[in-house]
């Protein structure tokens, strides 16, 4: 499966509140985005559960602003909405396996008990 492209137009529909959902922030003029490139590419047609998607920092600088992308290339997974890890820089193949594993298997009940928690001890 290929990458889609994210906007902010349709980041809410390409990013599901249920599932996985990675994101390659990028620039055509990088060079470690375009090294990079081919193995999300590869990552993608891998794990066919998970939505990959790619956001030119060029094009949505908007979308880039919004998740404080201050480095490319960056990678953010989000599982059921929820930004699970967020990294700058280049990630081997073995390295996006293991983290998709891991997404997938964390506990997301008690994730969003940590998250309630936090919210009501900060209210």
């Amino acid at each position: 499966m290929e990458p889609i492209k994210i906007t902010k137009e349709n980041f809410s529909a390409q990013v599901p509140a249920e599932g996985i959902a990675i994101l390659d922030f990028w620039a055509p003029w990088c060079m470690p985005c375009n090294q990079f490139a081919p193995v999300f590419e590869a990552a993608a047609s891998r794990h066919s559960d998970v939505v990959f998607g790619k956001v030119n920092t060029d094009e949505q600088q908007e979308l880039a602003a919004a998740f404080k992308i201050r480095s490319i290339p960056s990678v953010i997974v989000f599982r059921d909405g929820i930004v699970m890890y967020e990294k700058a820089g280049i990630l081997n193949g073995r390295t996006l396996d293991t983290l998709l594993e891991s997404i997938r298997t964390t506990n997301m009940d008690a994730v969003k008990a940590d998250i309630n928690a936090a919210l009501a001890k900060d209210a």
